[in-house]
């Protein structure tokens, strides 16, 4: 039996030990057992006293943490479209007029004075007359107050990520409580059901509350109704509008109305509906009714029985994420709360945690980004500040692009959806500030972004002169075309392909010394080449950004039949970009010149973004790009914020290094309790931590371990490319390949032991192998270096990279593997095991 004590005790116990509190010794947790359904939940035995170790639950527009407390639970809530200040851009004025001496002073190799000068126009305090972004806020907080219920015995909490639902139970006095929470994919609302396993046990006071000043709360027609105001920031003023609605439905009893509360009394069981919403249309319209848009989603789910409710809300969400099954060996571990595991990993035996992580970052996607929706934000959609850290919005020199790296390699293509509707978004409020800011076609956008779809700097001139946000945020676009080799979906976001390369072909400049097509202003993300300044031409992310923004433009167009002159012109400019260069410590440089320091460990390490997510390094092709590759993460080392090690998860996966890649997932695996500034770790709810809280870290670690167990972007499919020692036996099923291609997976002793291949598309289908497979078709070996003829697995044509003199490689060996091909038929499955 567990016996929890009053909270303010429990508390008392988290402060002093830093730790989340846990029963006296002696007795018996009411946890979960070891079958497989309970292998896919977050469990506890304690209620959560921080936000931190609050469960989430979501449906892409509505989110909720759910803290499990018994006296009286708190549901801490948020809506995707509940953002500070009103539609508008923020394109600096003046600086127009300013950039050719910004590039003159650049090209001349004074760096400090071109950024001076930036700053004129781009300072680091936001300007009377502009703005660096809007928050994202929250709508409020439902609280439910339990009378006797401080005291309880047999507490549990869960998150179950399999049927996306939250359960809390516990007895007091004899009697057994149990409440479900859950956010419906179905019906747009979040349901709470109370119920009891004797009658009329059910008393229990509703309150709404929110941090909004402008704001009022009301109980009317067995209702409460919270309407509220966005906040006023930097300049725009609070336009949106919001409206909460509460109802009750309950089995027995009765339901007393009193000024802005609500109280369930004797009831056998109650079910409680939460609906929001708001007057956003889309980034330049804010013209929708919130009272009319919550009651029709509330009136909707009111009519529902519970259970069809929670079935259709399982459905909707399991039709996702039962796409993908990854096992990874179990341990007794798995008996204990996940907080306890969470403290245990990094030096236990607990293989199943991080599959565990793995799924959880596909819940998280699939529960904040639904499509139709705003994509997930810095915090997902889950922010209980009125002012969160880094105003929780979208910082697209890493940020946002990694909480989508899963979307397509683990078997979630739609959940990509918001973001591409945001690039699209984007190239129109991007062609205004191409134009204004740098007098160029196309469109650009900075290092942040919001839901008003700002595309100017943020955040001045050292961090927020980096005009590549819009190049990354189309790789996205052509990515998905790779994988899912839909020419309708390249058709409709040809435009915002072909806009980005035109914004670079006109902004590009060249280097007079070697005639290098360079990018002035920018500088490599947030990281400094002296002290103080950013601000550098030709910094190797650029080069490798624009490269794959050419490449792709380029390479739509041919696919389309469409604008081949442009195409000729892309062919002929990425000839004139400066290839890679290898240092004089071994490293791929960062900067355009030699600037780079081995005892540097920034948390950034933009110059990688060739090795991962793009596809410019490959050991097969470049080996002493690759190594210089891999210095400079040995040079950077391992542990940083908690999303610097999720991206160094991939990359250590692409540097073919399952151990080390597996030694940054022990280290995100660890307690963030009492850390601060740069250490990264996990919060007790599996939340990563920068610290503070950002969802991203989660999204990398999902993708990178998707990374050390499949590749696709190196000509072929490749099996087990960075299996770590301790995952000696393991299967994993529906993971993706570009090409169409869809790997089930068994492995045993590092050895691909059983394979199934599902080709959507047809066409040859490539694998590169640790062993020889048989199988119901003949797999033909292929020589190294010979071209697939699949051509969603074309290799880029990356340059010779400059190396120099004093640079001493190692010309390190990889583990052995096989190429062979095999013709594919549309929508046929193949199936192979190991030859004996």
């Amino acid at each position: 039996m567990r016996l929890i004590k009053i909270i303010a005790c429990c508390w008392l116990l988290v402060v002093c030990s830093g730790l989340a509190c846990h029963a006296p010794a002696g007795i018996k947790s009411n946890g979960p057992s070891n079958s497989g359904d309970q292998l896919l939940k977050l469990w506890y035995d304690q209620p959560a006293q921080r936000w931190e170790e609050a469960l989430p639950v979501g449906n892409g527009r509505l989110g909720a943490m759910i803290f499990g407390r018994t006296g009286e639970e708190l549901l801490q809530l948020n809506e995707e479209t509940i953002w500070a200040g009103e539609p508008g851009n923020n394109i600096p004025e003046g600086f127009k007029e300013i950039l050719p001496e910004i590039r003159a002073l650049a090209l001349a190799g004074k760096y400090k004075e071109a950024q001076d000068l930036a700053f004129t126009r781009v300072p680091r305090a936001v300007p009377q007359n502009n703005n660096y972004g809007m928050p994202y806020q929250p709508a409020g907080d439902v609280l439910l107050a339990f009378p006797g219920h401080e005291i309880v015995q047999n507490y549990y909490r869960d998150l179950d990520i399999q049927n996306a639902h939250s359960t809390v139970r516990y007895s007091v006095n004899g009697t057994r409580f149990n409440r479900e929470i859950f956010a419906s994919l179905a019906d747009q609302v979040i349901i709470v059901r109370l119920t009891a396993d004797k009658p009329g046990k059910i008393t229990c006071n509703v309150t709404l509350n929110t941090p909004h000043e402008a704001s009022r709360v009301k109980a009317q027609n067995n209702r409460l109704i919270l309407e509220g105001k966005a906040s006023d920031h930097e300049n725009k003023q609070g336009k949106i509008r919001f409206v909460t609605m509460v109802e009750p439905v309950y089995e027995g009893g009765q339901l007393v109305s009193s000024g802005d509360s609500l109280k369930i009394i004797a009831a056998d069981a109650a079910t409680i509906y939460i609906s929001i919403g708001t007057n956003f249309r889309n980034f330049r319209d804010i013209s929708g009714d919130p009272e009319k848009q919550a009651e029709n989603y509330l009136q909707t789910a009111v009519k529902k029985p519970y259970a069809q409710a929670k079935a259709e809300h399982t459905a909707a969400y399991r039709r996702y994420f039962d796409r993908v099954s990854l096992d990874l060996g179990s341990s007794p571990a798995v008996q204990k709360p996940t907080d306890v595991r969470l403290a245990e990993f990094a030096t236990g035996n607990d293989p199943q945690l991080a599959s565990l992580y793995f799924q959880f970052g596909r819940y998280l996607l699939i529960s904040s980004s639904q499509p139709g929706g705003q994509p997930a934000t810095l915090q997902g959609i889950w922010n209980p500040k009125l002012m969160p850290p880094w105003d929780s919005k979208y910082t697209i020199n890493i940020n946002t692009e990694m909480n989508y790296w899963p979307a397509e390699v683990t078997n979630l293509p739609e959940m990509h959806e918001p973001l591409f509707s945001m690039v699209r978004d984007l190239s129109v409020s991007g062609r205004d500030c191409a134009t204004a800011m740098y007098g160029a076609r196309g469109w650009v956008t900075h290092h942040n972004t919001d839901i008003w779809r700002i595309s100017g700097p943020v955040d001045g001139t050292f961090y927020g002169l980096w005009p590549m946000g819009g190049a990354w945020l189309s790789q996205h676009l052509w990515q998905h075309f790779l994988y899912s080799g839909d020419t309708d979906f390249l058709q409709k976001n040809y435009p915002v392909l072909k806009g980005a390369a035109e914004f670079y072909v006109d902004a590009l400049q060249e280097m007079p010394e070697t005639g290098w097509l360079v990018v002035i202003p920018s500088m490599s993300p947030e990281n400094s080449h002296q002290p103080q300044v950013s601000m550098a031409p030709g910094n190797t992310m650029d080069n490798q950004l624009v490269f794959d923004v050419f490449d792709n433009a380029r390479r739509a167009a041919q696919i389309l039949g469409k604008d081949r002159a442009f195409a000729d012109t892309l062919s002929n400019l990425l000839k004139r970009l400066p290839p890679h260069q290898i240092g004089k410590h071994g490293q791929l440089q960062e900067w355009l010149f030699d600037w780079d320091r081995t005892d540097d460990k920034h948390r950034h390490v933009s110059h990688l973004y060739g090795l991962y997510p793009s596809n410019q390094i490959s050991p097969f092709q470049q080996p002493e790009l690759f190594e210089a590759a891999k210095n400079v993460l040995l040079y950077r080392g391992d542990k940083s914020t908690g999303w610097s090690m999720g991206w160094k998860v991939n990359l250590w996966a692409r540097l073919l290094d399952g151990n080390h890649a597996y030694k940054l997932i022990q280290d995100q695996l660890t307690p963030a309790f009492g850390k601060e500034g740069e250490q990264g770790g996990t919060y007790p709810n599996l939340f990563d931590a920068h610290p503070p809280f950002q969802i991203d870290g989660n999204f990398g670690c999902t993708s990178g371990i998707a990374e050390m167990l499949l590749q696709s972007h190196d000509g072929a499919i490749h099996l087990l490319p960075a299996l770590p020692d301790v995952w000696k036996e393991g299967s994993v099923s529906g993971l993706k390949a570009r090409g169409g291609f869809t790997i089930d997976l068994s492995w045993k002793a590092g050895k691909v032991t059983a394979l199934t291949v599902f080709s959507e598309l047809g066409g040859n289908c490539r694998l590169r192998l640790p062993n020889a497979l048989l199988g119901n078709a003949t797999l033909t070996p292929v020589s190294a270096g010979a071209p697939n003829p699949n051509p969603f697995f074309s290799i880029p044509e990356v340059k010779t990279p400059l190396k120099s003199a004093q640079a001493m490689l190692k010309n390190g060996t990889l583990l052995k593997t096989e190429l062979y091909d095999f013709s594919t038929v549309r929508g046929q499955r193949y199936t192979f095991k190991i030859k004996n």
